[in-house]
């Protein structure tokens, strides 16, 4: 049984790492590099970024600082943003990427989905979904950031995307995002019957919260401002799931 995953996500916008509570009023947190390299020592299994304003601006992710990135971690990390056409996973793999996550490309065409697993592997494509409770349909999909809704349920296009080739899904509860009230469990119990891995987001406020999403079925659990404030540190939180049952990696910098 693989190891559950502890990922901190990084916002990045204009080059700056940033936070916001449900996808508003963002602040500078710092640079990509800066932190990148903080939460290797501090023994992240990996660490995500995200180009949010990518998609919206119509541009593609910043090459620069996924290099720059690259060069500093020891730790798999994968980036999404801006993400449009299979020759963009190609383009952030040869520059040091270890996955690529696409998010509104998918919703606007999903074949994207299916190229890029073909041209790259499923195991590098990672499918950003971004969802809010909806009396409608359950939960609705968003995208650009979560600045757009679409028709999409939540529930059949988590399934629609592991049948297109994605090799993991990053799902992401935007009414938890940056709330520290917890993850949607719910969403997290009907996602992890899927059958590939579930990153579980938004939301975490608290040791309890990450234990509570990996015993709801999810792979990895992913946080931002708690890890980004440093109010939990990442080992901590690790030796905490790992004493509760939970399979860890708990080798890394900060044990030598």
């Amino acid at each position: 049984m693989p190891a559950k995953r502890v990922i901190p996500c990084l916002d990045v916008k204009d080059g700056r790492v940033v936070k916001g509570v449900q996808f508003q009023n963002l602040r500078a947190l710092g640079s990509p590099v800066e932190l990148a390299r903080r939460y290797d020592f501090e023994g992240a299994d990996e660490v995500v970024f995200l180009d949010i304003s990518a998609s919206d601006e119509g541009r593609s992710t910043q090459e620069s600082w996924v290099r720059q990135v690259a060069r500093e971690l020891t730790i798999p990390f994968a980036v999404g943003g801006g993400v449009s056409k299979p020759e963009d996973f190609t383009r952030l793999l040869r520059n040091g990427a270890d996955k690529v996550a696409v998010n509104t490309a998918a919703v606007q065409n999903p074949g994207l989905v299916q190229a890029a697993a073909a041209l790259v592997g499923s195991q590098c494509v990672v499918a950003a979904v971004d969802v809010k409770r909806d009396q409608e349909c359950g939960w609705r999909v968003f995208i650009k950031g979560g600045k757009e809704a679409t028709n999409l349920s939540a529930l059949p296009w988590l399934r629609s995307l592991q049948e297109l080739g994605a090799g993991e899904i990053l799902l992401t509860s935007m009414d938890r995002d940056g709330t520290l009230s917890g993850f949607d469990l719910e969403l997290l119990r009907e996602a992890a019957k899927l059958e590939i891995p579930v990153i579980a987001s938004g939301g975490a406020g608290k040791e309890l919260h990450f234990l509570e999403a990996l015993e709801a079925g999810a792979d990895a659990v992913l946080a931002a401002t708690l890890f980004h404030e440093g109010t939990l540190p990442i080992m901590q939180l690790k030796e905490y799931l790992s004493d509760r049952g939970q399979l860890m990696r708990l080798e890394g910098p900060c044990k030598n």
